[in-house]
């Protein structure tokens, strides 16, 4: 499959399946994909010589707790399919994968942007919980403190101080 065979089903998929996108150059796109617990996961396809590459940031280095952090992931990337979470040098973590260009069709790049989003929005409070619980603690105490709304930490009532 040439180059250009790949970026036009890649702009095909994302248009039918009407996710916001941007191709900052030809075969380097950034999707945006709508989640719940993530709100939104901002997912990177770049077309190579020989490869697609899929590259979506989940979360920042955590604050805590990273060995606990990083074995969950591990433990998750058993079963995982189409990517797995990694870290990079700053400790961020991400989504990543690779698909052969022969292998992207409109399927299958709606799978692995299922299994992006899927696997994002999944793991996203658990990250949180696991790698942020001290700062989740102190903004319980901060917005209570000042009478504001808690109601985007009530996933987290469990660390409520």
């Amino acid at each position: 499959m040439t180059d250009t065979a790949v970026r036009d089903t890649i702009v095909e998929t994302l248009d039918a399946s009407e996710l916001v996108y941007t191709e900052h150059r030809p075969g380097t796109f950034e999707v945006t994909l709508p989640g719940e617990r993530k709100l939104q996961t901002t997912c990177r396809l770049e077309v190579g010589k020989h490869s697609l590459g899929i590259h979506a940031f989940v979360a920042r280095n955590p604050d805590e707790n990273h060995q606990v952090v990083y074995r969950w992931l591990l433990e998750r990337n058993l079963k995982m399919f189409g990517v797995a979470f990694a870290v990079d040098a700053a400790g961020d973590i991400y989504l990543d994968g690779r698909l052969p260009l022969s292998a992207v069709t409109a399927d299958e790049l709606d799978r692995v942007l299922g299994a992006v989003l899927t696997y994002a929005d999944e793991s996203f409070n658990t990250i949180l919980e696991l790698g942020f619980a001290s700062s989740i603690r102190k903004e319980w105490e901060w917005r209570e403190s000042r009478g504001e709304s808690t109601r985007n930490l009530d996933a987290f009532k469990h660390l409520k101080p």
